[in-house]
């Protein structure tokens, strides 16, 4: 699946879950900041780097989520 236009980051946040590795991540288009959430737990404090292999596979790999989805979060299974 994967995002096709990246011109959307630009535009605005953007949601991203990639359940093969249990993680969701949202992008901040003001900020311009990633912030990572693991399936079980809370938005990790710390940013991610926009160049991380495990974002950028989200990105190809993943698919888009609603904002609602990222902030209520996935079970680990």
């Amino acid at each position: 699946m994967g995002i096709d236009d990246l011109s959307v980051f630009a535009a605005r946040d953007v949601y991203l879950d990639y359940d093969f590795e249990e993680v969701t991540f949202r992008w901040d288009h003001r900020a311009r900041t990633v912030h990572v959430k693991f399936y079980g737990a809370d938005e990790s404090a710390e940013l991610v780097p926009a160049d991380s292999r495990l974002y950028n596979d989200a990105i190809l790999y993943g698919r888009e989520i609603s904002r609602e989805e990222y902030e209520k979060g996935f079970p680990r299974r």
